[in-house]
């Protein structure tokens, strides 16, 4: 059985990851899609709109053979750490023949830059050093350097597109852990990554997102804009009439304010809360969170209003939005600097949790029983086989999913499940 690996979000599921599901299985051959999913946060640094269940559905209905959780340290980190966290548990699996990614460029050989980056030679080095120190901000700083090492000025527009600089991250991922996963990229559809309009039959997930927001402004967790109060739910469901799926836009209809959307300030009581409890020295313990930041916070926190607000209000030249976004989040879930580290010169992963799979496609759980390094979670009951680490992590992702459900039954006034009662989705 010959499977690709697609590395995803979902978040929502719309027609583009609809054609990457498709395309992944014609360029690579492969007899069917293993999909390494974010699970209830996602690498921007901010909660998923809808829960990683809802989102693993719409997969599989739409062509995905098997979704796992990436574990959130990885599917919150950078795209340095989420790539080598969904490539490392790829490549452990003993299963996985090919990866195949979306990017802007859609050139594989020119994203192979990635060589350089594993590398780091001393000028690149020295470049990088001397552009930080000119308070530029790291993308920044790299962007120059690569640059000016490869002689090559396409490599400054490369390096400004998010799916390409993750596509470079899944290059060096697949060379750092000597993996013999074969890489193919495709170029991503319609709208940029960041648009926030409506395009064609292929949106963006950013202006997927932004609709959406208007279906929640009664509950007053995101403005969504003046003339909020003029769209009705059934008016958003037409508009994404032809940006998703037919089966993604009934789920969309059944589960709207029953499970979704949920957005940054439905946890800013939360976040407020560890904040307070905080000083700088303690908060730079936590992923992403320099002294210059942690002293930021500690100083603004009496102009808190909301969790959105307030990663705007710490935002300076030297640091992107998504790298506070990941800060802040990172010490609302209590993910610290020491245990990534020792997760990654570990092994990276140290099970395979799946959150659902189609019976059309279940020897894909066979072959994982039969070949894969790392154990095939179905039920949280089995991880006391774990090792210590294993175990640690998992209560990480444990604990960031029933934080996420709190929240979720909070706003809509549903019952709450706790991850340990949570089911597996077949379809």
């Amino acid at each position: 059985m010959k499977i690709v690996g697609l590395i995803t979000e979902y978040n929502p599921f719309h027609n583009g990851h609809l054609y990457h599901i498709h395309e992944s299985l014609r360029i690579t051959g492969a007899d069917a899609a293993l999909v390494v999913m974010s699970g209830d946060y996602v690498q921007r640094g901010t909660p998923a709109i809808m829960p990683k269940r809802l989102r693993t559905e719409m997969a599989l209905y739409c062509g995905a053979g098997a979704v796992l959780e990436l574990p959130v340290c990885y599917a919150t980190g950078s795209a340095e750490f989420f790539a080598l966290g969904a490539i490392s548990l790829l490549d452990s699996l003993g299963i996985v023949d090919s990866v195949c990614f979306g990017s802007e460029c859609s050139d594989l050989p020119l994203l192979q830059i990635a060589g350089l980056l594993v590398d780091e030679p001393e000028q690149y080095r020295e470049i990088l050093r001397h552009e930080l120190k000119l308070g530029k901000s790291f993308p920044a700083a790299r962007q120059t350097a690569v640059v000016f090492c490869t002689g090559d000025p396409r490599c400054a527009d490369i390096l400004k597109d998010p799916n390409n600089i993750l596509g470079i991250e899944y290059l060096k991922a697949l060379k750092k852990c000597g993996s013999s996963i074969r890489p193919y990229t495709i170029r991503r559809k319609g709208a940029g990554y960041h648009s926030s309009q409506l395009d064609g039959l292929y949106s963006s997930a950013s202006a997927i997102r932004s609709l959406l927001a208007y279906s929640s402004s009664s509950i007053h967790t995101e403005f969504a804009g003046d003339d909020s109060t003029e769209l009705s739910f059934s008016d958003i469901l037409n508009e994404l009439g032809n940006q998703v799926p037919k089966k993604c836009l009934e789920l969309l209809s059944d589960f709207h304010k029953i499970q979704y959307p949920v957005y940054q300030n439905d946890f800013s009581l939360i976040l407020k809360y560890k904040l307070l409890n905080k000083h700088p020295k303690s908060l730079v313990r936590y992923m992403d969170v320099s002294p210059e930041l942690a002293a930021r916070i500690c100083t603004s926190l009496n102009d808190f209003f909301n969790y959105k607000q307030f990663a705007g209000l710490l935002k300076t030249k030297e640091l992107t939005q998504t790298r506070i976004n990941r800060a802040l989040l990172h010490i609302m879930l209590g993910i610290k600097k020491d245990s990534v580290s020792e997760y990654m010169n570990s092994g990276y992963n140290f099970y395979a949790r799946l959150l659902g799979f189609r019976k059309d496609c279940s020897q894909i759980l066979t072959e994982i029983s039969k070949k894969s390094s790392l154990p095939l979670l179905t039920k949280l009951a089995e991880s006391r086989e774990l090792c210590e680490l294993g175990q640690r992590m998992l209560r990480d992702d444990i604990l960031a999913s029933n934080l996420y459900t709190s929240v979720v039954t909070d706003k809509f006034k549903t019952a709450f499940l706790n991850e340990y009662k949570q089911r597996i989705i077949k379809i």
